[in-house]
């Protein structure tokens, strides 16, 4: 790293205002289901503009959900684990090493002993086993005797260690949901929503759903009340939020509920957890809370220690276990924290030195020595400063360990594919992968990686977008709203925050920059205000360009409580002079 190396700016959105909804059907729908007036605006901006379909996403029904059976090779997979219940047969779960898989593997583990099985649970190590089903997993599996195998969030790539399995006598059951390649592994069944044969409606399932899905085949097979399956929807909320699967749908419903049962807090392990991640068990839990407290402590047993320690965690119904292994993560994602922060210095540090907006449209930045656990989040840090896909290879002598990340438009698993040649092996969906390359290929991934960017992105430089939803008044937010907004969550991809705007605002005075470069200040408008904080905003926004003149603000609402009193602000996504 060059001393003294600028890091590249972050990238400014384009603004887009969605168009304005008819006057008429806001009206009908402020009359019909007696809600505020912009919560109807936004219900009609996001294509709900008849009340019967709007009262349905206010208050979607666990009944809404798709038919497991529906899922290709699921009944199958379901009749393989009842048959082992029925022989005492062992069946070994081997999940991945996130939160999707980790969480997954707990569920369908303590599915199956809950009905009357013999389950055992494994995740691999990311530093000696790497990701995925390997051949260390078969011989785990087998050193427990395992009669069948069943894959979480894993092995629709693993086509060897698949076939060693089944040549030792053991019926595989992949259970993924990333992108299969062109041949499908060799498994008793292989149950995943994208494989090209498979009709299942829902195609942005997690690893942790797929599991549910074949879960409730098998609870169904034994005769189990429907409702029993509910139970496990706190695991398959974690998941889903956790590896940023799009909350439409069906996966809206399954986190929606799944939240309620996170926030009663029946697991010990999950309830120590939110402890340590000062969350209240009891009190309502948002996917904000799972994405940035619970999600990334589980995970950062997988990235800096180990990913068995969140499973036994998930898994214990010993207090005394749950609050030692809740203070591990703990510690672990304090690890992974700030190793994270150096890593993503000296990365965007590297991309200052070659990075030219105007001529890239992707980004491979490599650094010796990196650690392998946290470059999938630098990867991210990337994205977020320059609108770029960003892979970051972490090398080690002359293997390198690479983590991808993507924009919106961009499909990484597709780009990547096309660039296989040089890999020794990747994995992944649209927006996020994994690879291994040698060093020596290296120079020749990047080229071509940029080359297929360049393709598939055009020669104007992308940038992000900024959906504003509606224009509202300051004197139109009270907290009355912001309650109301909440029957519209939970939020997250695919189902974003809503984003309001408030045009010609002044400032009551300055704007003040706290620690971390965010942006406190208050907002005037006809006569009302509003606090409001924009993190990291100095990033992004010139103080100089917004001083002594009106901005248009773009925010999103807030509950803040303090002393026992909530108010609501407004979190600040962006600023502009006024147009």
């Amino acid at each position: 790293m060059t001393p003294g190396a600028s890091r590249p700016r972050a990238a400014r959105p384009v603004w887009k205002l969605r168009s304005p909804p008819d006057p008429h059907t806001v009206r009908d729908l402020e009359h019909s289901l007696k809600l505020p007036a912009p919560l109807c605006r936004l219900l009609a901006v996001r294509g709900y503009t008849e009340p019967a379909a709007a009262r349905s996403f206010l208050r979607p029904l666990l009944t809404s959900l798709h038919d497991p059976a529906l899922l290709l090779d699921a009944e199958v997979a379901a009749r393989r684990i009842v048959h082992a219940i029925q022989r005492d047969e062992m069946v070994v779960v081997h999940g991945d090493y996130d939160a999707d898989g980790v969480s997954g593997t707990a569920l369908l583990t303590h599915w199956i002993r809950a009905l009357g099985g013999r389950a055992e649970p494994i995740v691999p190590d990311r530093f000696r086993h790497g990701y995925d089903l390997s051949r260390p997993g078969v011989e785990r599996a087998a050193a427990r005797n395992a009669s069948v195998l069943v894959t979480v969030d894993c092995g629709i790539a693993a086509l060897e260690p698949v076939r060693l399995a089944a040549d030792a006598g053991v019926d595989v059951i992949v259970t993924d949901h990333h992108a299969p390649g062109p041949c499908l592994p060799d498994a008793l069944a292989v149950v995943n929503p994208n494989r090209p044969d498979c009709s299942y409606p829902n195609k942005d399932l997690c690893g942790a759903g797929v599991a549910f899905k074949v879960g409730q085949l098998v609870a169904r097979a034994l005769g189990q009340p429907v409702d029993e399956a509910w139970n496990y929807l706190d695991l398959v909320a974690v998941a889903t939020v956790a590896d940023q699967m799009k909350l439409q749908g069906e996966n809206r419903v399954l986190t929606r509920y799944g939240l309620r049962v996170l926030s009663q807090a029946r697991r010990r392990g999950l309830a120590e957890l939110m402890r340590s991640a000062d969350l209240t068990p009891g009190d309502p839990v948002g996917a904000d809370a799972v994405a940035f407290r619970i999600g990334p402590r589980i995970n950062a047993a997988g990235r800096v220690g180990d990913a068995g320690k969140a499973l036994t965690l998930l898994l214990t119904g010993d207090s005394d276990e749950a609050r030692r292994l809740a203070s591990l993560l703990e510690r672990n994602n304090a690890e992974r924290r700030d190793l994270e922060r150096r890593t993503a210095a000296e990365a965007l540090a590297a991309l200052g030195e070659s990075y030219d907006p105007a001529r890239d449209r992707a980004v491979v930045v490599v650094g010796e020595d990196w650690h392998p656990g946290v470059i999938g989040i630098v990867a991210s840090r990337v994205v977020e400063r320059i609108h770029r896909p960003a892979v970051v290879i972490a090398l080690d002598g002359e293997a390198g360990r690479g983590s991808a990340r993507s924009i919106p438009p961009f499909d990484l698993h597709g780009a990547i594919s096309a660039c296989s040649d040089h890999l020794d092996r990747f994995g992944g969906h649209h927006q996020a992968a994994g690879l291994d390359i040698r060093r020596d290929r290296i120079d020749a991934f990047r080229e071509a990686f940029q080359g297929v960017a360049r393709e598939r992105l055009g020669n104007e430089e992308p940038r992000p977008v900024l959906y504003v939803d509606a224009e509202i008044g300051l004197g139109e937010i009270d907290l009355e709203l912001s309650r109301y907004m909440r029957y519209g969550g939970p939020y997250g991809r695919g189902n974003a925050e809503p984003v309001f705007m408030a045009r010609r605002v002044t400032f009551a005075r300055p704007p003040r920059v706290l620690k971390g470069g965010h942006l406190k200040f208050r907002m005037l408008q006809n006569g009302s205000g509003l606090g409001a904080i924009g993190f990291r905003l100095v990033e992004r926004v010139s103080l100089d360009a917004i001083a002594n003149r009106p901005v248009d603000v773009a925010f999103t609402l807030l509950e803040n409580t303090f002393r026992g009193v909530t108010t609501v602000e407004g979190r600040v996504v962006d600023i502009r002079p006024a147009e």
